[in-house]
């Protein structure tokens, strides 16, 4: 415990010399090329790993409509379109994984990673139950938008039931990288090698924290509805405005509780690679803790339907466990402006014209 403490101040007093030494601006610089340099060259290899014809399936104009398709549902009720997972060979698996990576953490990499393992399970689960639609680990698209270069305009996107992660880089800078979709069907895997294998732990128990630490005056605010949503509000809507402003508000929470409501948030911001992370957390944070609501829906036991939303001024989170008894998680994150790169592409324009 005592190293811990010890390795976590050597980082923060080693961060302190290297603000002090660079300022801000030439921090923020650094990262953003860093990010965008790691991407771009996972692009890169990846394209270079495939055949014509597999490069043509996984490349789109940066500006096509297929940039904006997204969804987090099964592919049987959602043509998804790209080069598949299932078809690469190993070198090319490798190199899709990669990509992969440069956009998460490393916490944020082993969530996918279990998200998918997951459904593979459920592939088991179903055919066992002699469902009519398979499911399958390797059943994800990859697409890249543009041209993946230095300076470049240019996007990708990670996608297949349960994983829908979209990268947008402008003029070499890139935005916070939304919509983010994230699920889990089984949540809790109920028997097997991976018994008790949960994708979304974070995502779930930070919140029943917060809940539980709530008192009863806390909980008539929060809690606005004993009935779950059936499934996140938003869907997948292109884009999306903010919701009635319920629940309870960061001001009405004490210190510790607002640590709580960022342990939430963390659980999402905390899954992006670290420079995309910092700027999402700078996003949240800059319109203040007390503007940030948390809200409840349906019953506060754990095995019950359950269903959270976090809402602040510039992004909004969303998070419902209602299927499957319920043992089947959905979850997004969006940003109301910045959704596939809006605002930087808004400045991108002006600059241009």
């Amino acid at each position: 415990m005592q190293a811990a403490r010890t390795m976590r101040t050597a980082r923060i007093v080693a961060a302190a010399v290297v603000f002090g030494l660079l300022g801000t601006a030439a921090i923020e610089t650094y990262q953003h090329a860093r990010a965008v340099d790691e991407m771009t060259g996972a692009a890169r290899a990846l394209l270079a790993s495939l055949s014509d014809e597999q490069a043509e399936k996984a490349t789109f104009a940066f500006d096509s409509e297929e940039r904006s398709r997204h969804h987090f549902i099964p592919p049987e009720v959602f043509e998804r379109h790209g080069m598949v997972y299932a078809d690469m060979d190993f070198e090319q698996k490798v190199r899709a994984l990669d990509l992969l990576r440069s956009g998460l953490s490393y916490t944020g990499y082993l969530t996918a990673q279990q998200i998918m393992e997951v459904e593979g399970i459920l592939g088991v689960l179903v055919e066992g139950e002699g469902r009519r639609f398979a499911r399958d680990q390797e059943a994800y698209w990859v697409s890249v938008f543009g041209t993946p270069e230095a300076g470049g305009t240019w996007g990708w996107r990670w996608e297949g039931h349960h994983l829908s992660l979209h990268y947008t880089i402008v003029d070499g800078e890139i935005t916070v990288s939304t919509p983010t979709f994230l699920g889990a069907n089984p949540a809790t895997v109920p028997s097997g090698p991976r018994r008790g294998l949960r994708a979304m732990k974070e995502q779930e128990d930070t919140a029943r924290a917060l809940l539980a630490s709530l008192n009863a005056d806390q909980r008539e605010v929060a809690i606005f509805d004993d009935v779950a949503p059936t499934n996140v509000v938003t869907g997948a809507d292109l884009v999306v405005d903010p919701l009635d402003p319920i629940g309870i508000p960061g001001s009405a929470l004490t210190a510790g509780q607002q640590d709580m409501l960022m342990a939430v948030i963390e659980s999402y911001v905390g899954i992006m690679a670290d420079d995309i992370a910092a700027l999402r957390r700078a996003s949240i944070l800059a319109g203040g803790i007390d503007d940030i609501r948390f809200a409840w829906a349906g019953p506060t036991e754990r095995g019950k339907v359950a269903y959270y939303r976090v809402q602040g001024p510039e992004f909004l989170i969303e998070f419902d466990n209602t299927q499957e008894d319920p043992n089947h998680i959905h979850a997004a994150y969006r940003d109301f402006d910045g959704d596939l790169g809006r605002d930087l592409l808004r400045e991108h324009v002006a600059r241009m014209h």
